[in-house]
């Protein structure tokens, strides 16, 4: 897609195209069926852009409310953050009177802070921001955002004023792939030194997978936000947006953990830093932590809260006598556990008529799929099964499927 054919696609018979497509409810495995029904009625070049947008349409609903009204590109898709998630982010925001949303593509992120104050968008490329403009206009809000063209490794077109905080959402995808390092962001993540000085106030969306050795150097909080149990992305909140070293976000419900606290806490040990729960064997609970807070190293400060001891120091699970409820982590009952042994295993199974398990697992090289087949199970019972290590040694810890709290 480019600019000319998205102009085309605003034309009055592109939307009559644009609708006739959508009435199909086309998915992109069925793509060559519908295109073939929609080129009868109108040119193939509109005909295959009008059912590409009504595929993503489709796609993005599970992202934006109003996804039915919006414009997408497949790669701007996949990194558009959900409007939940972006929703909860311009919380920061609020006390600025003018915001900026740098690579502002599409305008995903522009939407949620055209609603906190007056946005400044800017991107290089001219379909991703007549795409903007047109998503701004459908929800209504293309009074309160100016929208520029600009190249970000060159000076920003913006004055610099204490009111004035700023959004950055650097391309991680380049042909379809993730990008891992930050240096090959586009624009790379080094531009943000360039523009504290004058900008102190600035947010960057990153890889939620971001290895912690690219970002040492960035004195910034960093923040990991899931969203329904998924790790969906990370943050890093620079100058005034900044509130502590690291902080776990879980939405929905915007409940956060941070590492005021506890200053300096890990989940695992080393020199200089104080373990903050015990180990211990498996006692009446089980804990898995939300991804968030094992990515934010806060596993430490969560057992804490719930007076709980972690089975290893390397791995995440956590264990308790009673059962707290929290929004940080999913709780099972612990009916047993034993060292782990494929044969011992399928024996205790199979003498309560267990026929289904769930199997999870954190430090075992076992895979799932490969170990409920090798059990060979029969019976109506259902358990969870969770291979893991205490101190160091495999072991199995077998929890009713029902969750806790």
């Amino acid at each position: 897609m480019d600019l000319s054919t998205f102009r085309l696609l605003q034309t009055t018979t592109g939307q009559e195209a644009l609708e006739f497509a959508e009435k199909l409810a086309p998915r992109e495995t069925d793509f060559l069926g519908h295109f073939q029904r929609v080129a009868r009625q109108y040119p193939r070049e509109l005909a295959r852009l009008a059912l590409e947008i009504a595929i993503l349409r489709s796609e993005a609903s599970e992202k934006f409310p109003w996804a039915d009204r919006m414009y997408f590109t497949r790669q701007a898709l996949e990194q558009a953050s959900s409007h939940e998630v972006s929703s909860y982010r311009v919380r920061r925001y609020r006390p600025f009177k003018r915001l900026a949303d740098l690579a502002c593509s599409l305008g995903g992120d522009t939407i949620s802070l055209a609603k906190v104050a007056l946005t400044v968008g800017i991107d290089l490329d001219p379909l991703r921001l007549a795409m903007a403009r047109a998503n701004l206009e459908a929800l209504n809000l293309m009074e309160r955002v100016t929208l520029l063209q600009a190249d970000l490794t060159a000076s920003l077109p913006l004055y610099p004023s204490p009111d004035l905080a700023l959004f950055f959402d650097p391309s991680r995808r380049r042909d379809g792939k993730r990008i891992s390092s930050v240096g090959s962001y586009m624009p790379p993540l080094q531009v943000v030194q360039r523009w504290l000085p004058r900008f102190p106030a600035i947010g960057v969306k990153i890889s939620p997978g971001v290895r912690f050795e690219q970002i040492v150097a960035y004195d910034a909080e960093v923040e990991f936000i899931s969203l329904g149990g998924g790790l969906k992305e990370a943050l890093l909140w620079f100058g005034p947006l900044k509130t502590c070293q690291r902080r776990a976000t879980v939405l929905p419900g915007a409940h956060t953990l941070d590492s005021r606290e506890f200053p300096g806490s890990a989940t695992r040990t080393g020199p200089g830093r104080k373990r903050l729960v015990p180990l211990s064997e498996p006692q009446a609970f089980l804990y898995e932590p939300d991804p968030a807070i094992i990515r934010a190293g806060l596993v430490g400060p969560l057992g804490v809260r719930l007076q709980a001891a972690q089975l290893d120091a390397d791995i995440a699970y956590l264990t308790a006598v009673k059962e707290t409820a929290t929004p940080f982590a999913r709780g099972w009952v612990i009916e047993d556990w034993f060292p782990f042994g494929l044969k011992r295993l399928r024996t205790y199974l199979r003498e309560r008529s267990i026929g289904r398990v769930v199997v999870k697992k954190r430090g075992s090289p076992l895979q799932p799929e490969a170990l409920i087949r090798d059990l060979r199970l029969e019976g109506d019972g259902e358990r969870v099964v969770f291979l893991t290590h205490l101190r160091g040694k495999p072991i199995v810890v077998i929890c009713l499927p029902a969750e806790v709290g």
